[in-house]
């Protein structure tokens, strides 16, 4: 959906540049390639119809302000009434009950629940200082309870056993009980999913609601998933009140389609959105922000909050002392850097977040080649000795061939990385010399391995 309407909507921009004003012709063009983008993006028809409809309305008569063209208004309208459909600013997940706040966690298998709600629990700790446990209710599936034992462990929560022999409701009163006895803050009951809707699931799940009486039930929906969530929406909508939505794989291809659905369909705010498969990949839902991204605009303030959350803030000090005091950059320095990169979310998840016009120039770069040429970049240092990373220059042919057998590449690769390395410490050499802009425009010219040698900077570097 995003590539699809940010390409309709700037074809747009440019074919009204030249006009005084919003007209009726010009806001059925524009109407025209946003109903074809959100049909394709799977976006359900109703909701396509109502969105259509409300942007004429505010569109029709608007006067163009300022410096902008009326393609640019008409973009700011499609940007509003975007968010307004997800959800307009932040819904915080509610705790405000007599501990343990109890958290249900519904939707349809395959949906990524079980791994949610570790995320969902390691964001309880970190960011509301909450003492949580998880306990499985799905006993159909052999290895849920397993898979919720082990995230949980990553998350740093602690999760009460089930067995699969047991009765879902007398596992989540014995893990209700549990919790009281051992003052938890949060319970996280992961539920039962089927690969399709059935009346056996939605008894059990209300069921659990009633024995519960939880105070979210957070229905988990793959943003991937397009029409179909529409059916599945409408149905746990039916069977259970409904207090929030958590999408998943929101970095997949089809983010904002079932965001614009399921939101209109079950009248339940967007919670959260999960973003990568890691642990941590779960952030709090803000429709503005979302919008932003579908259009293109970019997330400048995901993009922010990623790197100051990747960034190692003592090893970056450390790292300017060591520049400022004449001492040589390294190779250890270099591998440094490209962790803290990987921290980052890696180059596919920073160019994501930045607007499209400032990922224009890198729309020809293989995101997925630069990936493996960063691991490969690592697998190449970390085969050197401890003297070899200090000391790069006694890397002769012999030292090279043992390196390149030791990471399995070729001697060229190696070759590659040390050029890459020398063009690094060459700039880490004009930045204690005060030549920084000199530098700066340097960095868009180093070649190879996807434009890798320029990322010294983003790892919080001296600046």
């Amino acid at each position: 959906m995003a590539s699809t309407l940010t390409d309709r909507l700037s074809r747009l921009v440019k074919t009204m540049r030249g006009q005084a004003r919003i007209t009726e012709s010009n806001v059925q063009d524009m109407l025209r390639e946003v109903r074809m983008a959100l049909l394709e993006a799977d976006v359900a028809l109703p909701v396509v119809r109502d969105f259509v409809a409300r942007v004429k309305d505010q569109a029709l008569g608007a006067e163009v302000v300022g410096s902008l063209s009326p393609g640019q208004a008409l973009v700011g309208i499609v940007n509003r009434e975007l968010a307004a459909t997800m959800g307009a600013g932040v819904a915080d997940i509610n705790l405000a009950a007599q501990p343990p706040a109890v958290i249900l966690m519904a939707g349809l298998q395959g949906a990524g629940k079980t791994t949610t709600t570790a995320k969902l629990a390691k964001h309880l700790i970190e960011k509301r200082k909450k003492k949580v446990l998880t306990v499985s209710a799905d006993v159909y599936r052999p290895a849920a309870i397993e898979q919720l034992k082990t995230v949980t462990k990553q998350a740093g929560a602690q999760w009460f056993p089930s067995h699969a022999s047991d009765q879902p409701v007398a596992i989540a009163n014995a893990a209700l009980d549990h919790a009281k006895r051992h003052y938890f803050d949060v319970l996280l009951v992961d539920t039962a999913g089927r690969l399709a809707i059935d009346e056996a699931l939605m008894k059990e799940i209300a069921d659990l609601h009633a024995a519960l009486k939880p105070v979210e039930t957070l229905f988990v929906v793959d943003a991937m998933q397009g029409q179909d969530a529409i059916n599945t929406a409408k149905a746990f909508k039916e069977a259970l009140p409904l207090t929030g939505i958590i999408l998943t794989k929101t970095d997949g291809d089809s983010r904002g389609g079932a965001a614009l659905s399921v939101r209109q369909i079950t009248g339940a705010p967007i919670k959260f959105a999960g973003t990568s498969e890691k642990i941590d990949g779960l952030e709090v839902f803000d429709a503005e922000r979302h919008a932003g991204r579908i259009l293109g605009m970019g997330d400048i303030v995901a993009l922010v909050e990623e790197v100051s959350k990747g960034v190692d803030v003592a090893a970056a000090q450390k790292l300017a002392a060591k520049v400022k005091s004449g001492d040589a950059f390294d190779l250890n320095d270099f591998l440094s850097q490209i962790s803290q990169m990987k921290n980052m979310g890696g180059f596919a998840g920073l160019m994501d977040k930045l607007p499209t016009q400032m990922t224009a120039k890198a729309g020809a770069v293989d995101m997925d080649k630069a990936e493996r040429d960063v691991r490969r970049m690592e697998g190449i240092i970390c085969s050197m000795t401890p003297q070899e990373r200090r000391k790069p220059e006694i890397i002769k042919a012999t030292r090279k061939r043992r390196i390149a057998a030791g990471s399995g590449v070729h001697v060229q690769e190696v070759n590659r990385l040390l050029n890459q390395f020398e063009q690094m410490r060459d700039m880490m050499k004009k930045m204690k010399g005060g030549g920084l802009m000199k530098m700066m425009k340097r960095i868009g010219g180093i070649k190879g391995m996807g434009g890798m040698g320029g990322m010294g900077g983003m790892g919080g570097g001296p600046r």
